[in-house]
């Protein structure tokens, strides 16, 4: 499994498993696949309601707790409950840490730097090995950066190739922000025929190739999927690599 690094040197797995949309029995079904496949990355939220399923999930898979890096995030309507918030994910997940806790989205539209510092203060406390943020702007990282002196770990964002933005990339180094993305397939065309030809050199799928081309970047990705055969296919993209050509032919879609 591809890692990056996080402050405190904590290891992020490079490819995750998302769980938005998936909730009750096919929530457990798909955690307990995911990890059953390899995955050791999955992530969750507050506001999927499935923390339970998941947290069942990890518990039921026999992996090691210690092995799998689990990441839920606090809802902005609940920003003056930080505490209180983790509190119950942490029960509901049958943990007593999670590896990541984000700010699900900036609360009111802002940066708040208040919620941050209850983030790092619970962080400091080992409820969570690592703090972050989800769809933040880089402006509003930088208000925390200014008010704090402590970048978030992760921001977790929209991004596809046709997102690809080299700019957006370049900002979250230069900040120490690991970036994530989210929905690798939504905002694109699988049928792409940049993607396409790129796959059948491979002998791989469209989508494989996405996945393949967020770790060439070194940026974090999390599929989600229900389907057994989906969760396996999005997890089969290490044993081929895409050239500096292919990763800047798929670069140019953001731009296309």
């Amino acid at each position: 499994m591809e890692t990056v690094k996080l402050p405190g040197n904590g290891l992020m797995p490079l490819l995750g498993f998302g769980t938005w949309q998936i909730s009750g029995r096919p929530a457990y079904e798909a955690v307990r696949h995911a990890l059953a496949v390899g995955y050791r990355h999955i992530d969750t939220a507050t506001m999927y309601g499935n923390e339970e399923q998941v947290g069942r999930a990890l518990r039921d898979s026999g992996v090691p707790r210690g092995e799998v890096f689990v990441t839920t995030k606090l809802p902005p309507s609940r920003a003056r409950q930080a505490r209180r918030t983790i509190e119950e994910s942490l029960r509901a997940l049958g943990t007593d840490h999670v590896d990541l806790w984000l700010i699900h989205w900036p609360p009111d539209g802002q940066a708040s730097p208040d919620t941050w510092r209850e983030l790092l203060a619970i962080r400091d406390e080992g409820l969570a090995r690592a703090v972050g943020v989800s769809n933040y702007s880089t402006g509003q990282l930088d208000e925390l950066i200014e008010a704090t002196g402590e970048a978030p770990a992760v921001n977790q964002i929209r991004w596809s190739p046709p997102l690809y933005d080299a700019a957006t990339v370049r900002e979250h180094r230069e900040r120490g922000v690991v970036l994530e993305g989210y929905s690798p397939f939504r905002a694109g065309n699988l049928r792409d025929p940049v993607l396409t030809e790129i796959a059948a050199a491979h002998g791989v799928t469209p989508a494989q190739v996405v996945l393949r081309w967020h770790l060439e970047h070194g940026i974090v990705a999390i599929p989600k999927s229900a389907t057994p055969q989906r969760i396996e296919s999005n997890f089969d993209v290490f044993g081929f690599t895409l050239t500096p050509d292919e990763v800047a032919r798929i670069d140019a879609l953001g731009s296309a």
